[in-house]
């Protein structure tokens, strides 16, 4: 391969007591030599901040952009997606937790250059690739590389993310990031803190940051849990907030729970509870809210905030309906529809191709 996976990075700094700390994301990891910080991947080295893991994958996969989720942007596409390791939040809930908690190099079995995956995503006709599976803030410099790559060659990049990350970096990363998906996974700082080890304020930051100073088509995903973060007046809260700092246009993913980890004591989510938070979101102004990993063809589906009518619809990851015009308006009364939309949709369907790298000329 001839690529490195040490590479240097750029946001830290030196501490009095010879330490130095990690400027990417709040947590501040404060480092002897040889230590790494919480996300495993960013470590100490030679006194400065390194990343361990450039270059080197989890796996990639070919999916369609809505499993991300994003329901407004390039609808029907394939997206090529990959993680590295390591995560610099410790959710007891985590979906990925064989990927974002992997402490074993071996489990990064894929190496590549961002230039060769920028090619191979575009010899196997995916319009965007994602960072995903564990959080790109942890892998920002081989991420923004490969969203360049990926630039030089007209496909898309996507940030899978918690968005836990300072506000210099933050500004970084999403200068080369065409949309984003962020994991709001409550409205309380007793839950950011009990359950993720992390703390809401930065999140929101950052939602407010991407509506406010970037052209990123952003989308949000809450994870209910019940008994956790499911009751009425959190989710009242949170799609206030959503309403009155972000707009009635950004898009939610309200998605089940399933018991995973940590978490094996709580039950999976009910789609009662789902239908009754797109419900919340909806009476109070939201114009476009999901229900996802259940089977919901209406709480899957896109409608005019104008005049009700279908635009998109979609059973799990398969699209069953289209009524946007080529310039993404509601073909019955005209209104826009939110989101980045081309003409026709994709029609990739709800396919998931794994995909090995090592297979593709070098």
């Amino acid at each position: 391969m001839g690529m490195s996976a040490i590479v240097p990075t750029r946001y830290w700094h030196r501490l009095e007591d010879g330490r130095v700390q990690c400027d990417v994301c709040p947590r501040a990891c404060k480092m002897h030599a040889g230590q790494r910080g919480l996300c495993f991947v960013r470590a100490n080295e030679n006194d400065q901040v390194v990343l361990t893991t450039y270059g080197r994958s989890s796996g990639y996969c070919i999916d369609p952009i809505e499993k991300k989720p994003l329901n407004h942007f390039l609808p029907g596409t394939p997206v090529l997606s990959f993680g590295t390791a390591g995560c610099n939040l410790a959710c007891k809930f985590c979906q990925n937790w064989d990927i974002s908690k992997s402490r074993e190099i071996d489990t990064l079995a894929d190496a590549a250059s961002p230039e060769k995956i920028a090619r191979v995503a575009q010899q196997l006709g995916c319009r965007s690739v994602a960072f995903t599976y564990n959080d790109p803030v942890v892998f920002m410099e081989y991420a923004i590389d490969t969203a360049i790559a990926c630039h030089e060659r007209g496909v898309r990049a996507v940030a899978v993310t918690a968005g836990y990350i300072c506000p210099e970096p933050r500004t970084e990363l999403y200068r080369h990031m065409d949309a984003a998906n962020v994991d709001l996974k409550a409205f309380t700082e007793e839950f950011y803190w009990k359950v993720t080890g992390s703390h809401l304020q930065p999140v929101l930051d950052t939602l407010v940051y991407l509506k406010r100073e970037t052209k990123v088509w952003f989308e949000i995903t809450t994870l209910l849990i019940p008994g956790e973060n499911d009751g009425d007046a959190e989710l009242e809260a949170l799609t206030q907030w959503i309403m009155e700092n972000l707009g009635p246009d950004v898009p939610l993913h309200f998605t089940a729970f399933h018991p995973d980890w940590r978490m094996l004591d709580h039950p999976a989510t009910p789609p009662a509870t789902l239908t009754r938070a797109r419900g919340i979101a909806l009476k109070n102004g939201l114009h476009y809210c999901y229900t996802g990993n259940v089977h919901d063809e209406r709480g899957g589906s896109t409608y005019c905030h104008r005049c009700g009518t279908k635009l998109i619809g979609r059973d799990w990851y398969v699209m069953t309906h289209w009524a946007l015009t080529d310039d993404g308006r509601c073909g019955n009364c005209g209104a826009p529809c939110a989101g980045v939309f081309e003409g026709r949709p994709g029609r990739w369907g709800a396919r998931r191709v794994p995909v090995r790298l090592a297979d593709y000329a070098a």
